[in-house]
């Protein structure tokens, strides 16, 4: 019997060994390509999620690059009111303090205007050579939508407004070398002139799409990042011009005329410093690494040149005033301009160094063996530094830090491109030719309709009380 039993629970557990399990049976209805690919259902979805992602990421790119450019807008103006003019109002006398600084906040006003209804058309409208057109005249078709031709991420309109902070303080920039002695009737004719006859012109030349010294595709592409020629080559040129013209200050240079508040000077000069990051990393037009770069090269230029200057005042008086630093740090700013976006940090020491030893030589020295009255020294700060950073941009500009010219191929010397530096000396050229010749015809006209100077009776009494009616200080006895 027990075996009976034994040799049926054998017989019932080899059957249910036999029986298939179901975790090891295989799909009767499916395939290999089945079971990996997704329904077209799924694909639709995946890919409709993959459009709203990069449009939000596409999205993200233009919200943070239009910030950065409203912020660097908000810089580049902040250098005109209050920085140059706290720089340039220090400098001067007190009688002529309100004048220079009006001259300065005048320029904010006018050169605005000026801008929306032809001057952003000019610099920016259509494809000339010399000049553009009147396409974009009174911000026609300047709007929410990009310019594609210059900024690709930004709202037209940003990138326009931008670029009005640069044509804002280039005139301004003039007025040290006219201070104390200029009337604002021919300051506001004058720098009205200036700016469609020279400023617009060369900034679209430099800038403009086919521009004659474009970067991207002109005859003789000039690197210029954020403005050594258009702004201060420029402007310095035009100021040497203006103040051989003007003749020099009653009683200079044997009438001490010492700065009235180097306080003043030192507050503008760091409003200066610290707005020139827009000026140099805002040129990028974006938020991105070349921003960071430009923003490096920005302030070692400037913090070199510092001390270059400083040392060599120091070898030349035994002492470092606090005038010389902060003429140094804008003469290193001022040379560093174009070649923020296209040279590494080392360079951007080496090109401060420079400026500021260089720059200091020409204020000192070749001002004093001349003897021409540059009363702020727009020329010897703006004129010579622009000119020394243009050079040496040709010189320290790397495909590595902007591969401006197309990937892989050299931009300067140090890339073993030498006929960069000779493209540069073409850009400095064209700068100093157009402010020449154009500052001298303009103060012709100017003389003829309004006069440029004021007369001796003005000029001694200030600037302020004879021009204005107002005084920068009223001090009680």
């Amino acid at each position: 019997m027990k075996r009976a039993v034994l040799c049926c629970w054998f017989a019932i557990g080899v059957f249910m060994l036999a029986l298939p399990l179901p975790a090891q049976q295989a799909p009767a209805a499916s395939s290999p390509a089945s079971a990996s690919a997704p329904s077209p259902q799924n694909s639709k979805e995946i890919s409709d999620k993959l459009a709203q992602l990069e449009q939000r990421v596409t999205a993200a790119q233009a919200a943070g690059d239009n910030a950065w450019m409203l912020t660097s807008a908000a810089l580049v103006l902040m250098m005109t009111g209050p920085g140059l003019a706290l720089f340039y109002g220090g400098l001067v006398r007190r009688k002529n303090t309100l004048a220079i600084m009006m001259q300065s906040f005048a320029m904010m006003g006018l050169i605005s205007v000026l801008w929306a209804l032809v001057g952003y058309s000019l610099a920016f409208g259509g494809d000339g050579k010399f000049i553009g057109d009147f396409s974009h005249a009174f911000l026609r078709g300047v709007g929410m939508d990009p310019n594609v031709d210059y900024a690709g991420t930004i709202p037209h309109l940003t990138f326009m407004i931008y670029q009005m902070m640069f044509a804002v303080i280039t005139p301004a920039l003039i007025t040290g070398a006219t201070a104390e002695r200029m009337k604002f009737s021919g300051t506001v004719l004058f720098m009205t002139l200036w700016f469609f006859i020279v400023y617009a012109p060369l900034a679209h030349m430099v800038w403009g799409k086919g521009g004659f010294l474009n970067a991207a595709g002109g005859r003789f592409p000039c690197l210029d990042f954020a403005g050594g020629t258009v702004v201060h080559i420029s402007s310095g040129v035009s100021a040497l011009v203006c103040a051989l013209y003007m003749g020099k200050r009653i009683g200079f240079p044997k009438q001490p005329m010492p700065p009235h508040s180097l306080v003043l000077s030192f507050i503008g000069a760091c409003l200066l410093w610290v707005g020139w990051f827009g000026f140099n990393a805002g040129s990028a037009l974006a938020a991105n690494g070349l921003a960071a770069s430009a923003f490096v090269a920005t302030h070692l230029g400037a913090a070199a040149a510092a001390i270059g200057w400083s040392v060599a005042e120091w070898f030349r008086n035994g002492k470092a005033s606090a005038l010389g630093a902060i003429s140094g740090a804008v003469a290193g700013l001022v040379a560093i301009t174009p070649a923020a976006g296209f040279v590494r940090p080392m360079p951007a020491m080496v090109i401060g160094l420079a400026a500021g030893i260089l720059c200091y030589f020409m204020v000192t020295r070749v001002k004093a063996l001349f003897g021409y009255d540059d009363a702020l020294d727009a020329f010897g700060v703006h004129g010579a530094g622009g000119t020394i950073g243009a050079l040496l941009t040709g010189v320290f500009a790397q495909q590595i830090v902007n591969p401006i010219f197309g990937p892989g191929r050299p931009v300067g010397g140090r890339d073993g491109h030498w006929g960069q530096v000779g493209n540069q000396l073409v850009g400095v050229l064209v700068a100093w030719g157009l402010a020449l010749v154009g500052t001298i015809v303009i103060l012709k006209i100017t003389d003829l309709v309004t006069g440029f100077r004021a007369n001796e009776e003005q000029e001694t009494q200030g600037l302020d009380i004879s021009q204005h009616g107002e005084e920068a200080y009223y001090l009680e006895s």
